[in-house]
């Protein structure tokens, strides 16, 4: 029998039997990965009994128990490879083991060029959209620099004649209005006044209501350059004027590292940004540098030099690296920071590198990343290699037009070493409350400085979820679903996000929980509720559980419940009506168990062409038809339907503190927002520093909804 391959760092052996070594030890450096057979471990163990003949009985006795008892455990493990799988590569169970406290080489506290931290600013994001009864739904943000006792006086006029105050008295209850007197066919202006003591501050700025508007809950519809449909948006200030703008890459289509072959059909990623008005700015062609897929052409926007107009910070590759099997296996990588109002590329430094250590080619092809403030003060970016084997991450900041690097992480530099600890995004959040971020990689977190704070050993979590989850425990919290099969009972739980100590498990055997979900559904059960399901392609029988996978539900505090039987899906769920209940976003059609839209068709590799020129005529995108979507309650309660397109990401972009829908049809992107009154006020989403990391990051990587760095539910 072939043993699993076993990780060696330079110039040190594994791990050796006896009292020498009481259990493996593993050493930094370590480098070529070595088969073993059971009989050579046999032989290892004879040979540490030989060498030791000298000792006394007594440490003999101690030798031949300790020698036995590894010989077991190690008996253990290996049959346990031997069973049946239906996840990843196996081998790489073997560095599923608990690191809470990683010994590592001490590295320096990161000092940003920020003196103070750098704020986003935000206007009043106004809007005015129609309702169901024709009626101006208006709602404003209310922003964490205004006095507790603000109010609001909201004012219109209309095509631009006398000004009218719509209100009796000022707006202290909710920041939203319904201006019930309007005329089909006339264009308003809409504006608020704060309100404190008694006295008017400065107008916000002044929202246009055109006569063409005649969608409810439609926001805004930006026309895009072509009649395709992106594969991701990012939203972000470009331009400096305080409004949420876009940059988007296209086409939708791509391929998996996974996948048994690349593109050869040519096709390349654009990247095209958009002002909030639908002013078309620029566009840059990726190239064939890259392969077309989320995992090769990770992007994210965000201000990273503090001049308050935001970069856009992408992987890149030169001009043609592609193989005759359209696959990138060579070649220059970068991180490129581009100019986010022309697309000019304005630095760009070394994207890790490529090793084997990482593994074959689909665990080499794994990239993202992030934004984090390292020293609570400076945006830095976080450029990450590596999920399901070695995994290894830089950190930079950006300022006055140059990358400088922070610090370098490698997995096989703790002791023990982590890998395969991975997720599918990244998650900055300062779960240890100094005041500076980590960095959630998955299983494992980095703390501030480049070191691991812990790694749980769970090993690659499809899903990871980090807030304040339980506000009757202190602090945040992550919930884990985990892809590998478990008979441990581990395969769904919760950790403490501090010290990533385990606080409750699913307790039953798992398969390959493939999905996951953290939302307070009910106001009767404290705090949030914690939903998982298995994966169909994992089903043991083989039949995809007959596309109705086993479905786990659990509070707050662990304790099992009982989903419903119709149950909504694991995608789009957004804060939509009054309450701090989160609704779903769900395609009409229904025909997916996770709402997930129609795919688009499955690319195919029908041309033999070379990879190595651009064909004179590229293939047409292949768009999936838009589809229609309602909000529900988790109880199926509908809340509103109509909604155009597909979703492509749930963020709180404009309005007050309630989230907005992103769609995209072919051509076109939509904004949709709640027309429904709110009851109360409170600071909008966006500027709670761990919902606005994780907006950064649904241009990358795989999307969950968006949390916050503290508890929201009933």
């Amino acid at each position: 029998m072939i043993l699993p391959e076993i990780s060696f760092l330079q110039n040190h052996l594994l791990f050796v039997w006896g009292t020498l070594f009481q259990k493996i030890i593993f050493i930094n450096n370590l480098t070529v990965f070595q088969t073993m057979t059971y009989s050579i471990n046999r032989i290892a163990c004879i040979f540490v009994l030989s060498f030791v003949a000298i000792a006394s009985k007594a440490q003999e006795q101690d030798i031949r128990k300790t020698t036995e008892e590894n010989d077991r455990k190690e008996r253990e493990f290996f049959q346990k490879l031997m069973r049946p799988q239906y996840d990843g590569d196996v081998r790489e169970r073997y560095y599923y083991y608990e690191n809470l406290t990683p010994a590592h080489e001490k590295k320096e506290k990161v000092t940003g060029w920020a003196e103070n931290r750098v704020e986003e600013v935000l206007n009043r994001g106004l809007v005015a959209v129609l309702n169901e009864k024709g009626e101006h739904y208006v709602s404003w943000r209310l922003l964490k620099t205004d006095s507790p006792d603000v109010a609001f006086n909201l004012y219109r006029n209309e095509n631009g004649n006398k000004t009218l105050k719509l209100n009796d008295t000022p707006i202290k209850q909710t920041t939203d209005f319904i201006d019930k007197k309007v005329k089909p066919g006339l264009s308003y202006n809409y504006w608020v006044k704060p309100v404190v003591a008694g006295k008017e501050l400065e107008s916000s700025e002044i929202y246009s209501f055109e006569k063409s508007s005649v969608e409810k809950g439609l926001y805004r519809s930006i026309k895009f350059q072509g009649n395709y449909i992106p594969q991701r948006v990012a939203v972000a200030d470009l331009n400096g004027d305080k409004l949420m703008d876009f940059v988007i890459k296209q086409p939708e289509q791509g391929i998996d590292p996974g996948g048994r072959t690349g593109n050869t059909e040519g096709l390349t990623y654009k990247l095209e940004a958009y002002l909030n008005d639908g002013t078309f700015l620029w566009r840059k062609d990726l190239g064939l540098g890259l392969e077309p897929g989320i995992w090769y052409t990770p992007y994210i926007v965000y201000d990273f030099d503090g001049d308050g107009k935001a970069e856009v910070a992408v992987k890149t590759g030169p001009t043609d690296a592609r193989g005759a099997d359209g696959r990138v296996t060579t070649g220059s990588e970068w991180c490129s920071i581009l100019n986010g109002m022309t697309g000019e590329e304005k630095a760009r430094v070394d994207w890790p590198k490529r090793d084997p250590r990482f593994g074959g080619y689909n665990r080499q092809s794994r990239n993202q990343l992030g934004m984090a403030f390292l020293d609570g003060k400076t945006p830095c970016l976080i450029v990450e290699r590596g999920t399901y084997k070695l995994m290894v991450v830089d950190a930079y900041t950006f300022n006055k037009g140059e990358l400088k690097k922070l610090w370098h992480w490698d997995g096989d530099e703790e002791s023990p070493v982590i890998r395969s600890q991975g997720s599918h995004s990244m998650h900055p959040a300062d779960v240890d409350g100094d005041g500076r971020d980590e960095i959630v990689l998955g299983s494992v977190v980095l703390d501030d400085d480049g070191t691991a704070l812990w790694s749980t050993g769970l090993g690659h979590p499809d899903v990871t979820m980090v807030t304040d989850i339980d506000p009757s425990r202190p602090g945040l919290e992550i919930f884990y679903s985990l892809e590998q099969s478990r008979d441990n009972g581990r395969g769904v739980c919760l950790v403490d996000a501090k010290t990533g100590k385990t606080i409750w498990t699913i307790g039953i055997p798992t398969t390959h929980v493939g999905e996951g979900l953290v939302a307070d559904i009910d106001p009767a059960i404290p705090g949030l509720e914690c939903f998982a399901q298995e994966s169909p392609k994992a089903d043991p029988g083989g039949a995809g559980y007959s596309q109705r996978p086993p479905i786990y539900m659990l509070s707050a505090g662990g304790k099992t419940m009982e989903a419903s039987a119709n149950f909504p899906g694991f995608n789009n769920w957004v804060f939509w009506d009054a309450d701090l209940l989160r609704e779903v976003a769900v395609n009409e059609a229904r025909s997916d168990p996770n709402n997930m839209p129609p795919r688009p068709p499955a690319q195919t590799n029908a041309s033999a062409a070379s990879a190595t020129a651009t064909p004179a005529t590229p293939p047409a995108p292949r768009v999936r038809p838009p589809a229609l979507f309602s909000v529900i309650k988790y109880t199926g309660e509908k809340l509103t339907s109509d909604i155009k397109g597909n979703v492509s990401f749930v963020a709180d972009i404009a309005g007050d503190w309630r989230e907005e829908i992103i769609t995209v049809l072919p051509g076109e992107l939509r904004i949709y927002t709640t027309t429904i009154p709110a009851k109360d006020r409170r600071v909008c989403l966006l500027q709670d520093p761990v919902y606005r990391a994780e907006i950064v990051v649904q241009s990358m990587g795989y999307q969950q909804p968006p949390l916050t760095s503290y508890y929201l539910g009933e």
